[in-house]
């Protein structure tokens, strides 16, 4: 009986450890596919980004833009956020703060540093057939006229973005997170693609890049030009995992427009676009990939070739955590919003009439993004039990260990080399030996404590375990940050 039972687990353990191969394998070959991708998109537009933010600058064509700013608690980061606001190279915009019923010192640190006042008479309300929490005042700068405050009862951040939606003035809305830093071009870049449409082609939507502020110097709202890498091991990888989201992964499916994701932290949208949507889901974590995933719907319905864009360019810089407690909290509240986002659209799932969303885009966010790491952790028992079995298992054993560290290590170095090679944000050769070294590193600990995570947020998405966002403790990406890290 033993004996057949130890045969039995044999089988099962080389079955398993053969479709694991073959599933890190053809997810590989996708991922080398995106990578080239990206290298050529880089360089394409490395030939023509440089002499063109002046003409889009000065340009009537530019369209004005509403940059909405959806704060709760962020009494440490929201001045020196807006401040980075008020300074963009563009022409014509409007900054909307909503106050999203904040219980720290958020709404009196806007209204002293910037010199606010009520403002009594009627207020432009209008566009999204959906009711958000009760708006209990509007402020506006006496210093700068383009600065509105929005005071909200909480409702959320989706519930916020709406109120902001109602509130903006232009046909472009812009949504940025409240502890974000821009960089003073940001904007002149995401609108390039829009800008430069050409006949017949319709942005609705474009992202951009997110990078990672602890440990560099933001002086008074302005990230210095001198990046840093910082020394907290936390941080730097996810330092790498935004290169490998952002630079490998994002490029590459907004080139086949199959793009599912534009970071809350920082996208544009066409206001109309927006409105007939519907504007953000409040039932939902993941408002912003929600969003992307309707808006693909709508334009399938409309007939519509609209495109929503990626360019790696723009750069927003937000505080990572610190602390693996709470990067545990952020990364199982994504995997819940993803799952959720896939579930509220599941008719769209190799679904024709939604072409290569349909047919490539949503499963391979489902089989990849969201159910991979189901799989990396039957790999990781699979390996455990080829250890046990003995030697007769260890060709798999090995086979089935170099294929994990391909999928995990090797592309987060390729991510590093593209953001090197492309971008070139960190200039010192210490720094780039440490992205190199960490990320070789990342299969033997960083990615198993991920998998854990992500498996644990899946299964507390499919057995409706409310989640809560917690807070995370800010150290807040001012100058007395500046190259430190713990």
């Amino acid at each position: 009986m033993n004996e057949t039972w130890s045969e039995w687990i044999t089988l099962a353990s080389v079955i398993g450890s053969v479709v694991i191969v073959i599933y890190i394998l053809m997810v590989m070959l996708f991922y080398i596919l995106l990578f080239f991708v990206a290298i050529r998109t880089i360089r394409t537009k490395a030939n023509s980004l440089s002499f063109q933010n002046e003409e889009i600058l000065n340009s009537s064509f530019s369209p004005p833009l509403s940059i909405l700013v959806p704060a709760y608690n962020e009494e440490l980061n929201i001045v020196d956020s807006v401040r980075s606001l008020l300074g963009i190279n563009y022409e014509t915009y409007e900054i909307i703060v909503v106050n999203d019923g904040s219980k720290d010192a958020t709404k009196q640190n806007m209204i002293d540093e910037f010199d606010m006042f009520e403002v009594q008479h009627q207020v432009r309300w209008s566009g999204l057939n959906k009711e958000t929490k009760l708006v209990r005042g509007i402020y506006q700068s006496r210093i700068h006229p383009n600065l509105k405050l929005a005071d909200k009862e909480n409702g959320g951040k989706a519930d916020a973005l709406n109120a902001g939606i109602n509130l903006a003035h232009y046909p472009y809305v812009v949504s940025l997170d409240g502890d974000t830093v821009l960089d003073p071009d940001a904007f002149l870049k995401i609108m390039k693609p829009i800008v430069e449409a050409k006949p017949g082609e319709e942005i609705i939507a474009c992202g951009g890049s997110v990078g990672i502020a602890n440990g560099s110097v933001v002086d008074r709202g302005y990230l210095g030009e001198d990046v840093r890498l910082p020394r907290n091991t936390i941080v730097v990888m996810q330092v790498i995992e935004y290169f490998r989201a952002f630079l490998m992964g994002r490029i590459g499916l907004s080139k086949m427009n199959m793009l599912l994701i534009v970071s809350g932290a920082f996208g544009v949208f066409r206001r109309d676009w927006l409105l007939e949507a519907g504007g953000y889901e409040t039932g939902t974590i993941g408002e912003d990939m929600e969003l992307i995933v309707r808006l693909h719907r709508l334009i399938r319905q409309k007939k519509s070739k609209a495109h929503i864009a990626y360019i790696p360019d723009p750069v927003c810089w937000t505080e990572a955590p610190e602390q693996l407690k709470y990067l545990k909290r952020q990364r199982i509240r994504w995997h819940r919003g993803l799952f959720e986002s896939l579930w509220r659209h599941r008719g769209m799932m190799l679904n024709p009439r939604y072409g290569r969303i349909g047919l490539v885009s949503m499963p391979y966010f489902l089989f990849v993004e969201l159910l991979g790491p189901v799989v990396e952790l039957f790999g990781y028992v699979f390996l455990v039990v080829h250890l046990l079995i003995g030697d007769v298992n260890i060709a798999f054993s090995a086979l089935l260990l170099a294929a994990m560290i391909l999928y995990g290590s090797f592309l987060s170095m390729g991510a590093v080399l593209l953001e090197e090679w492309g971008m070139g944000r960190y200039n010192r050769v210490a720094d780039v030996s440490r992205l190199f070294w960490w990320a070789l590193s990342e299969s033997f600990w960083y990615r198993p404590i991920q998998t854990i995570w992500r498996c644990r947020g899946l299964v507390q998405a499919i057995f409706g375990k409310r989640q809560e966002w917690g807070d995370m403790v800010r150290k807040g990406i001012s100058v007395s940050q500046g190259g430190t890290g713990k």
